[in-house]
């Protein structure tokens, strides 16, 4: 890997920025990519597949090199004669997550065998995956430049492609690259994406479509849109995590007593924007008793006192819930997923605050990793000692949010990406996107990307290519093995 060095430049907006330059003479040689032939079973059915490890060349229209992108494609054989076999793009978030989550833990062949809500062992169990799209799509799971094994050429500024609109462009130029190599064009191609990858995908499927590069499907899993929702104070924000506030306080036994998980949330979804949307827009203009009515009913759906609410002027951001809920036995809810716990912080330590913390990320990652890099050693490619899954501190710190949507004239600090997807689907109408959520899921809520797709104002047919699924699961929908089972029947129905 190469080691970099921070340089100070003026970024698009005029403000300063760090640009990472390469020195090349401290980089290692790249390994060689590296095939294994390997059999999926499961059932009675089987599929022989080629697993390749390598990197995919980025370069700019006059072929000067950007990076090297590192990917992991899984291609099913099949007869000479065979007809044409979707082939699926699939990637994490961050900004600055590797694509190992949704592979070894989601839709790749192999996956680590989760155990509910409990912690995984150091030496986990892996299996042949019972809800792989390779059934149906050949796969190829990419690293965004500068994340996992992926790196940047030399005298190239990085924070040119850490950027939203900088990486749409980079895996635009890696899937026709890939698609070239491999002599895929025609085939049908799919976007998968999670969480930050979800925010690419609608870039990325608009680039794709003013490119002439025609895309046939999209999956969002666990999508972020509108980035206003993630702005320090925002209404939208609020109301977007009531219904997995009250979720979670039903899963907790805090409060929803004798409901049905879906019913109770979607009656919250209702309140939080016909009842609780409406007063955070009044903010100080709601009568004391108005506001003291609202905090005792906000209490009995999300589960803490009203008191609590009330000083909080009824906005209680995601900290104060994660660690407010379950105080009482000496937990802390997880982001990811609100249905795992840990415990509090030492406050005597002076630690008050969970939020660089998550027991959903902390149960399964580590397996992941270590069964990633087994996966490696088993198709022959040798990588480098670290493989980080998530290079935030480095990426998403420094990472360029502006936009400008599509017609707008105007780049946005916060952007609203849904834009971007109702241009691709005015560009190619017969593309089909598949939006898949959690009620646990707290960050990325579900309640904001209905609210920010029906702010499109699609027409009719275009509206019939969006399909909406919500399931009884956190922001990794696939470490939850029932959820799993569903996410792999809905995502074979998708395909095909």
């Amino acid at each position: 890997m190469a080691e970099q060095q921070g340089v100070e430049r003026q970024g698009s907006a005029g403000t300063p920025d760090v640009a990472y330059t390469v020195d090349a003479e401290r980089r290692l040689p790249l390994p060689d990519a590296a095939s294994a032939d390997m059999v999926w079973e499961c059932a009675g059915e089987h599929i022989d597949y080629t697993a390749t490890a390598g990197y995919i060349d980025v370069r700019t229209d006059t072929g000067a090199l950007m990076g090297k992108m590192f990917s992991l494609a899984y291609v099913a054989k099949r007869p000479q004669d065979a007809a044409v076999r979707p082939v699926t793009f699939c990637y994490n978030g961050g900004p600055g997550s590797a694509s190992v989550p949704i592979n070894v833990g989601g839709i790749g062949p192999r996956r680590v065998v989760t155990d509910g809500l409990d912690h995984l062992p150091a030496t986990p169990r892996v299996e042949d995956n019972p809800a792989t799209l390779l059934r149906q799509s050949d796969l190829v799971f990419l690293d965004a430049l500068g994340t996992g094994y992926s790196v940047i050429a030399e005298d190239t500024h990085a924070q040119d492609m850490w950027s939203v609109d900088g990486d749409a462009d980079t895996f635009a130029r890696a899937i026709a690259a890939w698609l070239t190599d491999n002599g895929r064009w025609g085939d049908p191609v799919y976007l998968f994406g999670e969480s930050y990858g979800t925010v690419r995908n609608a870039v990325l499927m608009r680039v794709l479509a003013e490119r002439f590069i025609p895309v046939t499907g999209v999956i969002m899993l666990s999508s972020v849109f509108d980035w206003v929702q993630k702005m320090p104070g925002s209404d939208l924000g609020f109301m977007g995590l009531f219904p997995t506030y009250a979720a979670t306080a039903r899963h907790f036994g805090k409060a929803g007593e004798g409901t049905d998980e879906a019913s109770w949330f979607d009656e919250a979804m209702d309140f939080s924007e016909r009842v609780y949307g409406p007063a955070l827009l009044r903010g100080d203009r709601l009568t004391p008793e108005e506001k003291t009515s609202l905090a005792a009913e906000m209490s009995q759906r999300i589960g803490l006192s009203a008191e609590i609410i009330e000083r909080n002027n009824l906005r209680i951001d995601l900290d104060t819930f994660r660690r407010t809920l379950l105080a009482d036995e000496g937990l802390v809810t997880g982001r990811f997923d609100t249905r795992f716990t840990t415990h509090a912080p030492c406050t005597s330590l002076g630690g008050t605050t969970p939020i660089m913390s998550d027991a959903s990320s902390d149960a399964v990652e580590p397996a992941w990793n270590a069964a990633f890099r087994r996966h490696l050693q088993e198709i022959g490619f040798a990588g480098a000692p670290i493989y980080p899954l998530s290079n935030f501190p480095k990426i998403g710190i420094t990472w360029d949010r502006s936009h400008a949507a599509p017609d707008s004239g105007m780049r946005a600090a916060a952007p609203n990406v849904a834009y971007d997807i109702a241009a691709a689907l005015k560009h190619n109408p017969t593309m089909r996107m598949l939006v898949i959520g959690g009620r646990y899921d707290a960050a990325t809520p579900y309640w904001n990307v209905v609210r920010d797709l029906s702010c499109l104002f699609l027409p009719e047919e275009l509206k019939r290519r969006v399909e909406l699924k919500l399931y009884s699961c956190g922001h990794m929908a696939y470490v939850d093995e029932p959820t799993l089972e569903v996410l792999g029947r809905d995502l074979a129905a998708f395909v095909r």
